[in-house]
């Protein structure tokens, strides 16, 4: 049981002990959809103070920063998840609502297309995996993990490259063909992602994982979103250009 999502790993179900409350799929659920609500609360919060003229930079930074902490702490105390989901959540929603709207003032529209497409893939890979069109095999699995690394493997680089040589990956950002030939690939595999989370979710709900974990892969899953949505809207804002 694999996933390319670093949180969402065999491990972190394994090592809980069952309890008399156990996890399930709709309980994932239904606490994926409460971690929404409070992303979108700040997420256009954010987006209202910039649009009344307001400097959101250190709200942007302020969202990074504290999500990837808050990420980072909930991966090791994985109990605490209940509490710590929702603030990270909360704090990817300022995040990305301040990147939001940067690039809504370039691009109008650009951002309820984004947010449409990711819904769309989400809901279209969901009716796909559950009426089992997509099987989730070893080799698939292993495939796009060994992506997802290579992927991330290529960002790393590409931000040392930017901080010591004032350079980039080639193509990287292009809005040639090239370039959006690259973002279609990795949106591709932002999106498969997702079906491994869900294959995840399903065998650990199945194994009777406890019920504090609903809270942990639903905070799993929006890390994959929330991945996924940013894949798209630089790849709307490459056609776009």
């Amino acid at each position: 049981m694999r996933t390319g999502n670093p949180v969402l790993k065999n491990e972190a179900f394994s090592s809980s002990r069952i309890s008399s409350s156990t996890m399930t799929l709709g309980g994932t659920v239904f606490k994926t959809s409460l971690l929404f609500l409070f992303l979108l609360g700040t997420a256009l919060y954010t987006w209202n103070q910039y649009y009344q003229g307001a400097d959101i930079t250190m709200m942007m930074i302020i969202g990074a920063l504290g999500s990837f902490i808050i990420a980072i702490f909930t991966v090791f105390i994985k109990k605490a998840a209940p509490v710590t989901a929702p603030l990270y959540a909360a704090f990817e929603g300022f995040f990305l609502g301040g990147l939001s709207s940067y690039v809504e003032a370039r691009y109008p529209g650009i951002v309820i297309q984004a947010a449409a497409l990711t819904f769309a893939v989400m809901g279209g890979l969901l009716l796909l995996y559950s009426t089992r069109i997509i099987k989730v095999t070893h080799k698939l699995r292993l495939m796009i993990i060994s992506a997802t690394i290579g992927i991330f493997i290529v960002y790393a680089i590409n931000i040392l490259m930017r901080i010591f040589l004032e350079t980039e990956v080639p193509y990287l950002h292009s809005s040639g063909p090239v370039g959006i030939g690259i973002s279609l690939f990795i949106v591709a595999i932002a999106a498969l992602n997702l079906v491994l989370d869900f294959d995840f979710v399903e065998r650990s709900a199945r194994r009777g994982a406890p019920k504090f974990m609903e809270w942990y892969a639903a905070f799993g899953l929006m890390i994959t979103l929330a991945w996924l949505y940013i894949e798209i809207l630089r790849l709307l804002r490459k056609i776009r250009r």
